[in-house]
């Protein structure tokens, strides 16, 4: 059977349309009957290609969205499921994928997904084992012919059918929030990714830059933007990042305000801002548009989608509407006052001061590395030696402590023994943030806070990129995928790890993989 969303974002004469349900808690509640209803209408209605489905949105618990995009599908139109990496391990998420093919729900948005916060008798435990890179890489690998090593040799699955696609956030006010997100984007891309789909924004000059961004990095793949239908309420949660990396300044609530005292309460003003976004969405050259909006009808996205089209003809006329910038926010491009958008020119990144402090540990940290945690350092010879000898003795455990030790004092180290330190500016992504993102950051924080900390910590990635760029090597953290923490390796000696090539940094530096001994 033809993908029909699939079809839509490839096919350059058709603007993809989706349609956001959030069914919520509960097997047969309300929420899941208005979602099957809607989807019902949908494909009566025949003009929407996909329907997405949230995964446990707000940390909060929800009926599966693979399961209800499966009744989505059986209905007759295409679910596009929000697919996340939190609240389940490597296995259970391989498990998942091969559930979704068997039932042919094949499109996914791939997302790193909220930090949980309710849960039965009080808060779970959060599980966040791999990240939205390796979620693509294994996608990738199971629509190719996913293969392992088996007892009698190798194993081939046959090819999956997927079209999966990730997320990005352009509405990011610092210039180190704003880069490790377009960083991280491409490594996304270069894991597999086949489209991308933007955060929730309302700045037009943002919603430019991020189309003009992947136009300009010569990558040809779709991207979609978001549209929701923002009632006075919601809007006042996205401002206070009460929806982590949904973004509303000051000045959209208070002509939301204004709107909300006409006789419909503002209802008319929220359905037409919703049409001339998909305008000049559709004008910048966006391949789609994603609809979403609390408590939303079927007859509202068609109004939304005919008055869009009417507004197409003459869509630059309405960037001027939508001037909704953060302040003393960062532009990756300089600003075009011809059309109010942007020019092609990059802002000047030098020079520009740093969002956050570097701290006297980053400084000892490259020390320490430049000493000998890297081939050809001056310690790396006799630093092997000594792990080769104390490994799988009575003095392994000792050394192991020692170790241990000086870098919880210094790094808050979680022992995971594949150390990631290196590849993210000597600030470790397993015990300072919270999601564990060994490959950027996810696309919850605000101002350059932490989106589970807030302001009692900075995101792990703006600091890292203030260390970085403090020494212009801000590029590194633009590099190479970084793979998931080996638990074999866990509560065992990095540095051992590292000199014996055992754990990922060492297989990036070719070193020779010693087995470890038995005790």
């Amino acid at each position: 059977m033809e993908n029909r969303f699939k079809k839509s974002l490839l096919d350059k004469n058709t603007f993809g349309i989706t349609w956001e349900l959030v069914p919520g808690r509960g097997a047969r509640e309300k929420a899941q009957e208005k979602a099957m209803a809607d989807a019902e209408a949908a494909v009566k209605g025949g003009r929407v290609h996909a329907l997405t489905i949230t995964d446990m949105p707000g940390g909060n618990p929800a009926i599966l969205a693979d399961y209800l995009g499966m009744e989505c599908f059986q209905k007759g139109i295409e679910p596009l499921v929000h697919f996340t990496c939190k609240d389940k391990n490597r296995n259970q998420i391989e498990g998942q994928l091969y559930s979704m093919d068997r039932v042919n729900v094949r499109n996914l948005l791939v997302m790193t997904g909220d930090y949980v916060y309710t849960g039965y008798k009080g808060r779970p435990k959060p599980v966040f084992d791999i990240d939205v890179m390796h979620i693509l890489q294994l996608i990738t690998e199971m629509n190719n012919g996913l293969e392992y090593q088996g007892m009698k040799g190798t194993i081939k699955h046959q090819a999956s059918d997927f079209f999966a696609g990730a997320a990005v956030s352009p509405f990011k006010r610092t210039e180190a929030e704003q880069m490790v997100q377009y960083y991280k984007l491409k490594k996304k891309i270069a894991a597999g990714a086949e489209f991308i789909v933007s955060q929730l924004g309302y700045d037009v000059r943002k919603i430019h830059e991020l189309i003009q961004f992947v136009k300009l990095s010569g990558w040809d793949i779709p991207v979609v933007g978001n549209i929701y239908l923002l009632p006075l309420g919601a809007a006042r949660l996205m401002n206070r990042n009460g929806l982590p990396g949904c973004v509303v300044p000051d000045k959209m609530v208070a002509d939301l305000e204004k709107e909300s005292k006409a006789d419909d309460k503002g209802k008319q003003a929220r359905l037409d801002r919703a049409a001339k976004m998909y305008a000049f969405m559709k004008g910048m050259g966006y391949s789609g548009v994603h609809i979403g909006g609390h408590g939303m009808v079927y007859e509202q996205v068609e109004y939304i989608l005919d008055k869009g089209e009417e507004y197409y003809k003459n869509w630059q006329d309405l960037v001027h509407e939508f001037d909704y910038p953060i302040p003393g926010g960062f532009y990756m491009y300089e600003k075009d006052e011809k059309t109010g958008l942007n020019s092609t020119k990059l802002t000047e990144r030098k020079g520009r001061p740093l969002d956050t402090n570097v701290e006297f540990t980053y400084r000892l940290s490259n020390i320490m590395h430049h000493l000998m945690l890297e081939p050809g350092t001056p310690l790396w010879g006799p630093m092997k030696a000594i792990s080769k000898a104390v490994d799988g003795t009575s003095m392994e455990k000792p050394y192991h402590f020692i170790e241990h030790m000086a870098k919880v004092a210094i790094f808050d180290c979680k022992d995971c023994g594949d150390c990631a330190l290196p590849d993210v500016g000597y600030v470790c992504p397993m015990s300072n943030c919270p999601k564990n993102q060994r490959n950027g950051a996810c696309g919850g924080s605000w101002d350059g806070w932490c989106e589970v900390y807030g302001e009692k910590k900075k995101c792990a990635y703006v600091r890292a990129y203030a260390r970085l760029k403090n020494s212009g090597k801000e590029e590194n953290l633009n590099g190479d995928i970084v793979p998931p923490a080996n638990w074999d390796l866990y509560q065992t000696p990095s540095w051992s790890n590292l000199y014996l090539g055992r754990d990922h940094t060492s297989k990036k530096y070719g070193v020779e993989y010693i087995p470890p001994k038995h005790k």
